[in-house]
């Protein structure tokens, strides 16, 4: 289970704040935290090839990258279009994460 899990719904078109806000999740990979991000609502488009480059850092430092599938799905796109290494997770999977003693959660 991460120790943190960071939680973005807005995505990169919102403005700088969601880029932010991921860049920071890659600073806690790379400071030692085992650190997740799930995307929701339409950071989904976050998770795309060339969509956020601080996206791709952070699975790249090492982060574990979760997208919404029901929110993914939603939005017609394409399992295969997804960045190398993240995964589409139902949202009882999601719970387990939240309830998961230890696991610190920020939601943006």
């Amino acid at each position: 289970m991460p120790e943190h899990l960071l939680i973005e719904s807005e995505g990169p078109a919102y403005g700088p704040g969601a880029t932010r806000f991921v860049t920071d999740a890659a600073h806690l990979v790379r400071a030692g935290g085992t650190t997740a991000l799930l995307l929701v609502d339409n950071a989904v488009f976050a998770a795309l090839p060339g969509a956020c480059d601080e996206v791709a850092d952070f699975t790249g430092s090492g982060g574990e990258l979760l997208v919404d599938a029901y929110a993914f799905h939603q939005r017609a796109l394409a399992p295969d279009h997804l960045l190398p290494g993240a995964r589409l997770v139902e949202m009882d999977e999601v719970a387990a994460l939240l309830l998961e003693h230890g696991t610190r959660v920020v939601w943006h």
